[in-house]
């Protein structure tokens, strides 16, 4: 007795649309995995850029008013470059606070009643501060900045705890993180920082 071969060959069409799916899902396996390996690199620099260059804050508090306001988004560019009248974040007791520096080393800076500040003897122009006020201070002045230190004050003069007071004192070089560049939120606040 011979066998009787149930199985059906299948036809030419049938056979190119099995090759073809088949192909079709080993194009789509191989582009979704270099999808997703595209988006894991992409992520790992920008989050590398994030940290070493381009930090990512978001503002807490009212001492840089009007300038900067509470839950503005801000990005920082580190550099070692400070001048007079730049937005710096810097490291104060496990936090980051941000201020603007008003002096560099070696620099004179004196404050009188009405909040008027000068620096090495010349009225220093502050379009930002909209309330001018002399604020929490125990130092002494005219005070002189220390080597490697720089004098910040916030914007609100008279709420912000900053130079003018010896629980912050001068900030050192050192922990400073960078220079605020941008608000980017909220967006209807998108602007460059100076």
């Amino acid at each position: 007795m011979t066998g009787l071969d149930t199985t059906a060959i299948p036809s030419e069409e049938a056979v190119a649309a099995e090759r073809k799916r088949l192909q079709y899902q080993k194009k789509y396996r191989r582009t979704l995995r270099t999808t997703v390996y595209s988006l894991i690199v992409v992520a790992a620099v920008a989050v590398l850029v994030a940290t070493m260059f381009l930090p990512v804050l978001q503002v807490s508090g009212s001492s840089m008013e009007p300038t900067l306001s509470d839950d503005d988004v801000i990005i920082l560019l580190k550099t070692g470059n400070f001048e007079t009248g730049d937005l710096i974040s810097f490291y104060y007791q496990n936090k980051l606070l941000l201020k603007r520096v008003i002096g560099g080393p070696g620099d004179v800076i004196d404050i009188d009643e009405e909040g008027n500040v000068t620096v090495n003897g010349e009225l220093l122009d502050e379009p930002y501060v909209t309330d001018k006020a002399l604020g929490e201070c125990d130092i002494t002045f005219p005070y002189q900045v220390p080597e490697n230190r720089y004098f910040v004050l916030g914007d609100n003069r008279a709420t912000s705890i900053d130079s003018r007071s010896t629980a912050v004192g001068c900030i050192e070089k050192e922990q400073i993180v960078g220079k605020v560049v941008m608000r980017i939120f909220p967006l209807r606040r998108l602007s460059w920082i100076r």
